[in-house]
């Protein structure tokens, strides 16, 4: 049985504007929301974000010293419920978590992040 389904996969960047437009007109979305800190692209297959972090470096491909850098954005219908199950899956909670009555941070087996949320619409 299914604890989530894919709600977005979200790109760290500096300026979520640009690279909202960017992926909309790319894929043939459109961006349904925009702030100064994200930017919500709606596409026929699914979400796609674009958020702003504070210091960002671009990754180098496909090698160099800043790795590929990205997480997935899980819908969940109970926060409390999803966390439990990808921790008994092998899920790590993480230290920071922002805004944990929206969504939490986890860290998969080998350490990368993904974010459980029940703010993700169909």
């Amino acid at each position: 049985m299914a604890v989530a389904r894919l709600g977005s996969v979200s790109l760290d960047c500096t300026d979520p504007g640009p690279l909202g437009e960017f992926w909309a007109a790319l894929l043939g979305g459109e961006v349904a929301y925009t702030s100064d800190e994200f930017v919500a692209v709606r596409t026929d297959r699914g979400w796609l974000s674009t958020v702003r972090v504070a210091n960002y470096v671009p990754p180098t491909w496909p090698e160099g010293a800043f790795p590929k850098q990205m997480h997935l954005d899980l819908a969940v219908g109970d926060l409390d419920e999803a966390e439990a199950e990808a921790i008994r899956l092998g899920a790590r909670r993480a230290t920071v978590q922002p805004a944990p009555e929206r969504w939490r941070v986890l860290l998969d087996p080998a350490g990368h992040p993904f974010c459980l949320s029940t703010q993700i619409p169909e």
